[in-house]
């Protein structure tokens, strides 16, 4: 019962963080600089990205999966999980990474 409001809740973080919002967008210069410098060592997060691990997706094939939302990634983020590691980001640190992927979509 306890995740399963804590999950509630990050979901209701997201869909009110400023990443979700008209009044404030979320930051894709930003995200980019925080993926470079968190995410980089697994997965290609730039196309000048020479190395990333063989196992994990890049951010490009993230962004051109059909069903690409950059709350559900932002959400996804927010939400320790065991195949990545436990990054403490914000709210907006989430949105803004998950704007930067979504930038990356064709």
């Amino acid at each position: 019962m306890r995740q399963h409001l804590r999950r509630m809740c990050l979901m209701l973080a997201v869909a009110s963080s400023p990443g979700s919002s008209s009044a404030f967008a979320a930051d894709a210069s930003h995200g980019a600089d925080l993926a470079k410098r968190w995410c980089a060592s697994c997965h290609v997060v730039a196309s000048g990205q020479a190395q990333a691990s063989a196992d994990v997706p890049s951010f490009a094939s993230v962004a051109r999966r059909p069903d690409f939302s950059p709350e559900r990634l932002a959400f996804f983020l927010l939400d320790p999980h065991p195949k990545m590691p436990n990054f403490p980001l914000s709210r907006t640190e989430a949105s803004d990474i998950a704007a930067y992927i979504g930038s990356l979509r064709p």
